[in-house]
């Protein structure tokens, strides 16, 4: 898994079967800087097929890389493994366009290719074809983790925030903004790639009218199911909203984008009963903003996936995992109440190595 954060592949070696999906080892490795910057020209601004092309090769490469990182770290061998579940790295993610799509690259027979593995790969496409979101898909592993929970619901602070609700359906939709916007002004601002435990957003004050204007947005207001990405919460987005203003410190704006993935998570779990909160990704790293999270949230347990023994960095990439194994077992996914798909469906298609 690579998310929109951009910050790393991340592999996740897991023993699935009926019962369960259980993590056997799991390695980061850190994303290429040159492809890292190469793909977020890309999203922002305009391409040739070529470049897309040597994208798409490239993160196969990467992606294989940190795979066979993994089977060295764990002495294994490709024939050890079942099959590689690889979600790719998004570049536009546009659902609700004129002719609706989402486009992850990281060309899976390549993969396969060098890793020896078969791969499953391209889960959003069919989801997308049945008039869903192809987005988040998060929620069916949640699900199936945490679902016999009562009031319980789960949120990922990845790039993007995006939260699951267990109730009589399973509910789940993008939040908004998770890390990407803070990530992408202390890069802007002290060229770091994310803020460490939030220590740069706590020396600041939150801008209470900045904050309003962003929460303002026509994203906040849109009923689920729904779903965003880069191409919606970017520089563009943060420059709309910072424009009006006057100056207002460096500090203080990453305060109060802070404070925005804050509310924007906490606006929508006020909408449900809801007594236990579990938080993966990212954020859940982000010391401050766990506090920040639990004080808006005081009639609700705040605390992350690994308090219930599911490691919270590893979660996303555990998910194309258990996914893989069931479109291997042409197993549908429990995604409709979600996406808003017309029916669950059997997700990916499968690239043989040989």
């Amino acid at each position: 898994m690579s998310g929109t954060s951009l910050d790393g592949i991340d592999i996740a070696l897991c023993q699935i079967d009926g019962k369960g999906c259980d993590l056997e080892a799991s390695l980061s490795m850190p994303f290429d800087k040159g492809l890292k910057e190469q793909i977020l020209l890309v999203i922002g601004g305009t391409t040739t097929l070529k470049e897309v092309g040597e994208i798409d090769h490239c993160l196969a490469l990467e992606f294989a890389r940190a795979v066979n990182l993994l089977l060295e770290q764990e002495n294994l061998v490709s024939e050890d493994i079942v099959a590689i579940g690889s979600h790719g790295q998004t570049l536009w993610h546009e659902p609700n366009g004129v002719y609706p799509f989402s486009m992850q690259l990281g060309n899976s027979s390549l993969l396969a290719v060098n890793t020896g593995i078969d791969v499953v790969a391209d889960f959003r496409s069919k989801d997308v074809a049945l008039g869903g979101q192809g987005a988040p898909f998060a929620p069916a592993f949640h699900e199936a983790l945490f679902g016999h929970m009562q009031g319980c619901a789960v949120v990922n602070i990845g790039g993007m925030g995006n939260v699951t609700i267990f109730s009589s359906t399973l509910t789940g939709y993008d939040s908004g903004c998770g890390n990407v916007l803070m990530d992408m002004w202390i890069q802007e601002i002290k060229g770091e790639a994310y803020d460490r435990d939030g220590i740069w957003a706590e020396s600041g004050r939150e801008h209470q009218a900045l904050l309003d204007r962003f929460l303002s947005d026509d994203y906040f207001k849109l009923n689920y199911p729904k779903s965003t990405g880069r191409e919606y919460f970017n520089k563009s987005f943060l420059r709309k909203y910072l424009e009006p203003f006057d100056k207002i410190r460096d500090e203080d704006i990453q305060a109060t984008l802070l404070a925005l993935t804050i509310h924007s998570i906490a606006d929508e779990i006020k909408k449900f009963d809801i007594q236990k909160l579990l938080v993966c990704g990212g954020g859940a790293r982000n010391g401050y903003l766990m506090r920040k999270l639990q004080a808006t949230l005081l009639e609700v347990e705040v605390t992350s996936t690994d308090s219930y023994g599911v490691s919270s960095d590893d979660m996303e990439a555990m998910i194309f995992a258990w996914f893989a194994y069931k479109r291997l077992r042409n197993e549908t996914i429990n995604l409709k109440t979600v996406t808003g798909a017309k029916k669950n469906t059997i997700l990916g298609g499968i690239y043989a190595s040989d």
